[in-house]
């Protein structure tokens, strides 16, 4: 069963890594760099703190603990666990695949790019998607940039969806327990309703 799933990602993966052309590259690059996407970070957090000032803090708490959760689970628990080479690190696929960077950490499931931007997406969404309904685009942002990893190299597609669950599973644990607390100590009344 392992075995069966293992050759269907790995098909899929050189499926997907085979569609590429030149001009594409660079940007894929740029769209898989963290660094890329420190100006969106920045304008996110600038949004938040204009539109919402002192509750800011709260809701940058609550979405840092689920990028970091995500992170944590994706790399200091699962990678360990698995040890599930990277597709660039397979010498089997080397003459099979398109690599436009440094292959980075040696294993890769789950992916931590995946993790940590559904993480931003999803608890964005969560904290405040019925009032903007145009944070939705956050999830294709999140799905580019995952995918951009397939793209690179860096993973394979279970990778991606593992990385994907964990993160949509930090921001749900971190948005509850902002709610939870909000319920609890901040707004006091409403914990006796409870």
């Amino acid at each position: 069963m392992i075995e069966t799933l293992n050759r269907l990602d790995t098909d899929l993966f050189l499926w997907l890594n085979s569609h590429y052309t030149p001009w594409l590259d660079p940007v894929m690059i740029w769209i898989t760099e963290r660094n890329s996407w420190f100006p969106l970070y920045a304008l996110l957090i600038g949004w938040l703190i204009y539109r919402y000032r002192k509750q800011a803090i709260e809701f940058l708490l609550t979405i840092i603990a689920a990028v970091a959760m995500g992170d944590q689970a994706a790399s200091s628990v699962l990678k360990p666990l698995t040890h599930r080479l990277r597709p660039c690190h397979e010498l089997a696929l080397q003459k099979l695949i398109h690599p436009v960077m440094e292959c980075g950490g040696q294993y890769g499931f789950a992916s931590s790019h995946a993790a940590t931007t559904f993480a931003l997406a999803t608890s964005v969404w969560l904290l405040l998607g019925k009032q903007y309904p145009w944070l939705k685009w956050g999830f294709l942002w999140a799905t580019l940039v995952s995918y951009s990893r397939i793209y690179v190299a860096a993973h394979y597609p279970l990778d991606v969806l593992a990385g994907i669950g964990v993160g949509v599973l930090s921001a749900m644990l971190a948005v509850y327990v902002y709610h939870w607390w909000q319920t609890r100590f901040a707004n006091p009344k409403k914990a006796f309703v409870d």
